[in-house]
């Protein structure tokens, strides 16, 4: 071991060769490079360390400041991704939200009509409420229960207390999640996270205290009104006569129902004309305006005058929306076949949702259709006009549109199969079919007028099933709902009689059913001979001609 060593070990004072030398001296150079790196790593880390130093008094602010700035943005994507709530308020579905606001207040959006606007609260937070859609389930029980709107007030005020409790949870939620994954993926850091999560919680428990301090309940009577709702005062009224009338419409409404069904009872005893089992029973309704009462009314009227078929000649919407759809539903239940022309408040997207449902026959272009052993052809409105800011093309296009039916009826009567009802919405397009059919049906005006045309049609244009829709709340002078049976030969398809039903409009409670005779079946007159055009006689309107004045049978109900 002691000569392995001496080996490797050269002696001092041994001579070295040159090539030897060489290789020492640049094995220290190599040795001596790491040393050098990191002297100069050293050196290069020296002044960021110092400067690091020299800042740190201004960190905390500026890092209390990113938190912050991490914690509100991570709290308003959580507002905005998770933060809506659905909220069934009495017969509404409603959505609910909390979105950040430098004035507060509350927004509600009842679409498509537009929006109004509540100066409730001064609070860095809105309360922002849709109205998504009436629901036709909760709808129709207040209709068929109407003794329901007497605790309707508080319904919706518990529905509205509980939405906002919900909600204040869901919001919780949201904000804490949206600032904690928000302040993960920025920091990378649990703890930073969860501070920022309940940093964000506080904050919103500031604002709803903020809110709740400021809270005026008295913005409910002074609403900013937006989009087609700027109309509103004018057409519903302000919100304090709303307040003050909504007791006396929901009263109306349980009379109007009640006295519905006492019809038929009123009817069956009218002298004159008493209709046979055969006797085709064709209900003319129309204008009904989204009145969802109208619904109940109709299905009444099918069960108590054993209904063949039911016409409506169009304006069943206000704005033609596809919000308005779903008040589409009931006519697929209501007991008879449904046909049904456009009217100048009805959309093309009303007309092709009613396209294809069960029991509902949509006419349009003069298209021929046969129900319950009647011929029937209609033309839908070629205007769409659901608010004053359209300019309506008039009659003339009114005319254009009835000529297209007349054509229809003509090339029906050449091929041996005429019609025996013509329909339109608006009287201007269904006159062109004078001396084409029997009988023509129209709306539009929302009152009633009975007319004999030149060339011996029959006119009858109906009033408002749905009494004006919510026009009814506002006006002085309500308008009645109205609705008509005709009663047509299964053989030869003439009108035989016709019976006007009117139930009084809001604030009255009245109904009355007045029996109508045509000229030719009343007592003493020689009827038409069978497939002529009816006798061109005297008119019926409103005030009906002597020789063919109606025998009523008026019912007064007590409240």
């Amino acid at each position: 071991m002691a000569r392995a060593a001496r080996s490797r070990t050269p002696h001092p004072d041994a001579p070295q060769s040159h090539p030897h030398r060489l290789l020492h001296t640049g094995l220290d150079g190599v040795r001596a490079l790491p040393a050098a790196v990191r002297r100069g790593y050293r050196s290069r880390r020296t002044a960021p360390t110092a400067t690091l130093v020299d800042d740190a008094p201004h960190r905390p602010l500026a890092s209390a400041l990113g938190l912050m700035a991490v914690t509100v943005v991570g709290a308003w994507l959580g507002l905005l991704l998770i933060g809506s709530l659905r909220v069934p308020v009495g017969p509404m579905d409603t959505s609910m939200a909390l979105r950040p606001s430098l004035s507060g207040g509350t927004r509600i959006e009842v679409a498509p009509l537009g929006d109004l606007e509540l100066s409730s609260h001064h609070a860095p937070v809105r309360l922002d409420v849709d109205v998504d859609r009436l629901d036709p389930v909760r709808s129709q029980a207040l209709v068929d229960h109407p003794e329901r709107f007497a605790g309707l007030q508080a319904e919706v005020t518990h529905d509205v207390i509980r939405g906002a409790l919900g909600l204040a949870l869901h919001s919780c939620v949201a904000v804490a999640s949206g600032a904690t994954a928000l302040g993960l993926a920025v920091y990378r850091r649990p703890r930073r996270a969860l501070a920022a999560g309940g940093l964000a919680l506080t904050l919103l428990g500031a604002s709803a205290g903020t809110a709740y301090a400021t809270w005026n309940p008295e913005s409910v009577l002074e609403p900013k009104f937006s989009g087609l709702l700027t109309s509103a005062p004018s057409v519903v009224g302000n919100a304090r006569s709303i307040v003050s009338e909504f007791n006396v419409y929901q009263q109306e409404l349980a009379r109007l129902v009640t006295n519905v069904t006492k019809l038929y009872d009123a009817t069956s005893t009218l002298p004159v004309y008493q209709p046979d089992p055969t006797t085709i029973r064709v209900l003319h309704v129309s204008d009904i305006h989204l009145n969802p009462g109208a619904w109940r009314i109709i299905a009444s009227l099918v069960k108590q005058y054993r209904i063949n078929v039911i016409v409506d000649t169009g304006d069943t919407m206000d704005h033609g929306s596809a919000a308005e759809n779903h008040f589409l539903d009931p006519v697929s239940t209501l007991g008879a076949p449904y046909v049904w022309v456009r009217g100048n408040h009805d959309s093309r997207g009303t007309q092709k949702y009613l396209t294809g449902r069960r029991q509902v026959t949509v006419l349009d272009h003069g298209k021929v259709t046969q129900v319950a052993g009647v011929r029937i052809a209609g033309v839908g409105d070629p205007q769409f006009t659901p608010d004053r800011s359209v300019v309506a093309a008039g009659d003339p296009a009114e005319r254009t549109a009835g000529g297209r039916l007349a054509d229809a009826l003509r090339t029906q009567r050449l091929a041996g199969t005429p019609v025996d009802l013509a329909l339109a919405h608006n009287p201007a397009a269904v006159r062109e079919a004078d001396g084409l059919a029997p009988l023509a049906l129209a709306g539009h005006i929302h009152h009633r007028e009975n007319t004999l045309l030149p060339q011996g049609t029959r006119l009858m244009v109906e009033g408002s099933t749905g009494g004006g829709g919510l026009r009814a709340v506002h006006n002085k002078k309500p308008e009645p709902v109205l609705a008509s049976v005709l009663y047509l030969d299964r053989r030869t398809k003439r009108l035989q009689a016709w019976d006007e039903i009117t139930l009084g409009g809001l604030g009255l409670s009245r109904a009355e059913v007045s029996r109508h005779l045509p000229h030719e079946n009343q007592p003493g007159a020689t009827p038409a001979p069978s497939g002529s055009p009816p006798s061109s006689g005297p008119s019926s309107g409103p005030s009906p001609h002597p020789s063919e004045r109606p025998a009523r049978s008026p019912s007064e109900h007590p409240r």
